[in-house]
């Protein structure tokens, strides 16, 4: 009876120890379901925020080569506008040196004018002089005559 009732005893501490441990068994496995279910809530956000992060990439990649183009673009514009202005340079320039070309002429001409103007003034004003003085020659022989007369008649 001893020996039952120590066995009977174990078997109380026993079944006290497997009610515990059921217990136990029971708690792990609620918290090991609590963690399957954070872990899998944790997977969904993760999908999530990989296609959040492959959307965003996909936008990233379409503004980059926006901006190339737009680059390239600007760049082309840019490399027009500077042959427009180099050729209008060149046209200025040349512009400019037929200008100054004829100035020189007109110029050269201006001045071979002024010079045959002088000439021909400095021939008017000798034959004016000269005529001036075959005009006084002339008076002085008119009054010449005049008191010739007046002293013959």
């Amino acid at each position: 009876q001893e020996e039952k009732k120590q066995l009977t005893l174990k078997v109380e501490e026993l079944e006290r120890k497997l009610e515990t441990t059921s217990t136990q068994n029971i708690e792990f496995l609620q918290v090991i379901a609590k963690r399957e279910e954070s872990i899998h809530q944790c997977q969904l956000r993760l999908e999530e925020k990989t296609r959040e992060c492959s959307s965003l990439a996909r936008q990233l990649e379409m503004a980059i080569e926006d901006a190339k183009r737009q680059v390239e673009q600007t760049r082309e514009r840019a490399t027009s506008r500077e042959r427009a202005a180099q050729s209008k340079v060149l046209d200025l320039e040349t512009q400019l040196s037929r200008n100054k070309t004829e100035l020189n002429q007109l110029r050269r001409s201006k001045d071979d004018a002024e010079r045959r103007y002088e000439s021909r003034l400095q021939d008017l004003k000798d034959r004016l002089e000269q005529s001036e003085s075959t005009n006084r020659s002339m008076q002085n022989y008119v009054q010449f005559l005049k008191s010739s007369y007046a002293n013959v008649f």
